[in-house]
């Protein structure tokens, strides 16, 4: 932390990407501009025209010290995907990425690099009062550092929580599984979560929900990739 403090003006928090690389390229080029660390909050992938853009630029991120992408579904199932796993694949969605990884001019690479990039993703990030998770907040997360290899593993744990949020066994007339946010409540007073996986806006700008608990979900996901946009906020230390 102390590190970063010296080296960058504050944090650009990046929504999921979902391929939409030129809007990715926009995000990052002006956090570079403006002295800004990025976290993005994991999706890379599955959706929009150039997911192995998305990709290089995140991994070239983390390469250079000026960020990093969290875990997030998507990712951990491409990677699986990329591992050799049978896996049910939708057409619209990673169906069209392993496309966009087969017609790259560096395939093999990229997907060799894909494998270990994600597979040291972080699950979820503290920083001070903050917390960057994908999915869903659990408290212990605000105590505990993520497995190291958290994307290389099958979820257990807080990963689960990390990467799919809270969900029951039943499912959306949209075909997405009816998701809870009870764990909203649970974000102690001065806490504020800044998350992706779900698009809850109404107005195309982040959405924030107030907890019982007094904290606070910036929920980031605005549909980039998927007929939306990309947002992003930026933070002071």
């Amino acid at each position: 932390m102390r590190d970063l403090r010296s080296r960058f003006e504050g944090i650009r928090v990046v929504g999921d990407v979902h391929g939409d690389a030129e809007a990715f390229h926009a995000a990052v080029d002006g956090a570079v501009a403006e002295k800004l660390y990025v976290i993005q909050l994991g999706d890379l992938t599955d959706g929009g025209s150039d997911g192995p853009g998305v990709l290089r630029r995140a991994f070239a991120l983390r390469a250079e010290g000026r960020g990093l992408f969290l875990l997030g579904n998507h990712d951990h199932k491409l990677r699986r995907a990329l591992d050799g796993a049978a896996l049910r694949i939708e057409p619209a969605g990673l169906g069209r990425t392993l496309e966009q990884l087969d017609e790259a001019r560096d395939a093999e690479s990229l997907k060799r690099r894909a494998l270990v990039e994600i597979a040291q993703a972080p699950a979820w990030l503290r920083m001070d009062q903050r917390l960057f998770v994908h999915g869903g907040f659990h408290p212990r997360m605000l105590h505990a550092q993520p497995p190291a290899d958290a994307g290389a593993r099958k979820p257990e744990g807080l990963v689960p929580r990390a990467l799919f949020g809270q969900v029951t066994s039943r499912m959306r007339d949209d075909g997405y599984p009816e998701r809870l946010h009870g764990w909203v409540d649970r974000i102690p007073a001065g806490i504020t979560v800044y998350c992706g996986h779900e698009m809850r806006s109404h107005d195309g700008r982040p959405f924030m929900q107030i907890g019982a608990g007094g904290g606070a979900a910036v929920f980031m996901d605005t549909g980039a990739g998927k007929g939306g946009h990309l947002s992003w906020v930026d933070l002071p230390w």
